[in-house]
């Protein structure tokens, strides 16, 4: 990965640009959330960082906390956004997927001058921005915003995992694993389970 992307920017005048990016759309369980990243010029001279970056699902669960806590420090600014399930069943997962970006973005604490974001059908932002299909297979802050918003929603579904122990959330962080089935098939749902969701729907009742 490169940062060919941020370079042009800062090139055109952006000095702060911010990538978004979700985690957690394809979950039958369990929340969406959204990560964005504001960086400055600084990444440029971040090399052991835009070395490292990936899009989070390429990443070990260690190398992505430790990605995690780096991204954190060097950044300008960053912020979560997320939708529940519970929520995602009334407003439904595509504008849950919308909500919980421009909350994100809405939530940082330093405006940015512009948005990069893996593309979402509908999607669109006050300021200057761009879409890109596999963004985070691409560009440096939407990889970095992928990995905020991967590690975040692990974290949440750990923690649900002590609630609803049974679940077995802190492994398959709410995803339609067949151990997740099995599961919901002898336990029946609990509150974190998108009834609206099409797969789990069918799989469920």
């Amino acid at each position: 990965m490169n940062l060919n992307t941020e370079k042009y920017l800062f090139r055109q005048g952006f000095s702060k640009i911010c990538g978004v990016d979700e985690a957690g759309r394809g979950a039958c369980a369990g929340p969406i959330v959204a990560g964005a990243v504001v960086f400055d010029k600084g990444i440029l001279r971040s090399k052991k960082l835009v070395s490292n970056i990936k899009e989070s699902k390429k990443l070990s669960q260690e190398k992505r906390e430790e990605l995690f806590e780096i991204i954190r420090e060097r950044a300008l600014c960053w912020a979560v956004g997320i939708v529940k399930a519970d929520e995602i069943d009334i407003i439904n997962i595509g504008y849950a997927n919308r909500l919980c970006i421009r909350d994100a973005v809405k939530k940082l604490s330093v405006q940015p001058e512009y948005i990069v974001c893996d593309y979402v059908q509908k999607l669109s932002f006050q300021l200057p921005y761009e879409l890109f299909t596999k963004g985070d297979d691409n560009i440096i802050c939407i990889a970095a915003a992928s990995i905020i918003a991967k590690v975040t929603r692990d974290n949440i579904m750990e923690k649900y995992s002590q609630d609803y122990p049974q679940y077995g959330f802190e492994k398959h962080k709410g995803y339609g694993t067949k151990e997740h089935y099995d599961c919901i098939h002898e336990y029946g749902i609990c509150p974190l389970h998108r009834k609206s969701f099409g797969v789990a729907q069918k799989r469920m009742f």
